[in-house]
């Protein structure tokens, strides 16, 4: 049955008055989305602060698992909001717990969820946010693994035209890229062969802790962790993964690879380097090279394209341009640096990146103002599921297809209670 159908039928059976988006935000008081941050890490509070910053969205709850993220995001929103003129966060809209998601969701106050836990936890938050009709922002990736991806699926079949669904895939929105994978899709490069990309940073570390559990330091320190984040090819790398996906308009065939966990020495089970052979339709070939060790604070990550035509280079920083036949150069913004850029932890980058979150956040509000919902549930889905290639192909040492991936269900366990959060 038609959605249109369905909801003029409702109105007429029950009597009531279904409003537009675009007019249920239409007038001045009700023009702010409610947002609720949902894991308030250094991610979390990048993006939130983004929305506050660049969208007529406001920050109305907070939501996470320890009460000192809480006191610190709430200390950090309410300055944001004094200083755009509003109140801050209310103390009844504060959530803390392993059930808090639970609690947002089901809050009449909210109407969308940024969800930036831990990568295990994406899906079923996001269950939670749909069934509680509430639109999401969803971090990527959309599942650590097999299952959790088909899972992701089904909530998109449910999400469709009733809520707004955006994965945070941001690079999708920043106007260098966007501009660049227009032009490649156009015929720039004529025939393409082959791509290549590489993935370089430092490793990700952590404050000293006090004397805790074992399972809360696994929690605050869940990148370590394979089950929780995904490893890194999935978690980080997944980037230009997309990227490459974006630009080929689908996803790999299959994949062979290796890696290791060479330099790490702290506790988990996550790799500190991978290198990826992708195969995509057409033959076309796709070299994944990542590293996330050492404490310089340098990092690199670009994506070269080479076609019949021409070669196009596309990094986080420095010129965007297309050599060959089809020559075009986009200048990075602003002065070149004097210094090598640092890793940004919290992923809110400069350079080629500099307008990805604030354009990406922009879209999603619009979304929901005036009903155009997205559902980006399915493409991040297949971007993910190729990080899980990748890694599968590489820690099993051997080839694997696409199909077999499916087939083979993977499923990691958290195995933690999470009742002691409670």
């Amino acid at each position: 049955m038609q959605r249109r159908s369905f909801l003029s039928g409702a109105a007429a059976v029950s009597g009531l008055t279904l409003l537009k988006a675009k007019t249920a935000f239409g007038s001045q008081a009700n023009s702010a989305v409610r947002l609720a941050l949902l894991g308030c890490g250094s991610r979390g509070t990048a993006v939130a602060s983004s929305f506050a910053r660049n969208t007529g969205g406001r920050i109305v709850a907070l939501a996470d698992l320890f009460q000192d993220k809480l006191d610190v995001a709430r200390s950090h929103f309410d300055a944001i909001a004094a200083s755009l003129g509003y109140s801050g966060v209310d103390p009844s809209m504060i959530f803390r717990g392993y059930r808090a998601y639970e609690e947002v969701a089901a809050s009449s106050g909210v109407d969308a969820i940024l969800i930036e836990t831990p990568c295990w936890f994406h899906i079923e938050h996001l269950d939670a946010a749909v069934r509680g009709g509430k639109h999401a922002y969803c971090e990527k990736p959309m599942g650590i693994d097999v299952a959790q991806a088909n899972r992701a699926l089904e909530i998109g079949k449910r999400a469709e035209g009733r809520v707004s669904v955006d994965v945070g895939f941001q690079i999708r929105s920043a106007p260098p890229f966007v501009e660049m994978v227009r032009r490649i899709q156009s015929g720039a490069l004529g025939q393409i062969a082959c791509v290549n990309a590489h993935y370089n940073s430092p490793a990700l570390t952590y404050p000293d802790r006090p004397p805790m559990s074992h399972d809360e330091l696994v929690l605050r320190n869940w990148e370590w962790t394979l089950s929780l984040s995904g490893d890194m090819i999935v978690e980080q790398d997944i980037h230009v993964i997309d990227i490459c996906n974006w630009i080929l308009g689908t996803h790999p065939v299959k994949a062979v690879g290796t890696g290791g966990r060479k330099v790490l020495q702290h506790f988990g089970d996550t790799w500190d380097n991978y290198q990826v052979a992708y195969t995509y339709p057409n033959d076309v070939h796709f070299d994944l090279f990542a590293t996330q060790f050492g404490q310089t604070g340098w990092f690199d990550v670009q994506e070269n394209v080479f076609g019949s035509l021409g070669i196009a280079q596309l990094p986080y920083r420095g010129p965007m341009r297309i050599v060959g036949q089809n020559a075009w150069t986009m200048p990075p913004a602003g002065a070149p640096p004097s210094q090598p850029a640092a890793f940004a932890v919290n992923g809110a980058f400069s350079d080629n990146l500099a307008q990805a979150d604030s354009e990406k956040d922009k879209g999603f509000i619009e979304s929901i103002v005036s009903g155009k919902y997205h559902n980006q549930v399915a493409v991040g889905v297949e971007s993910a599921l190729s990080g899980m290639l990748g890694r599968m192909a590489a820690r099993q040492g051997r080839e694997v297809a696409w199909e077999e991936l499916l087939a083979h269900g993977e499923t990691y366990e958290m195995n933690i209670d999470m009742k002691q959060f409670t």
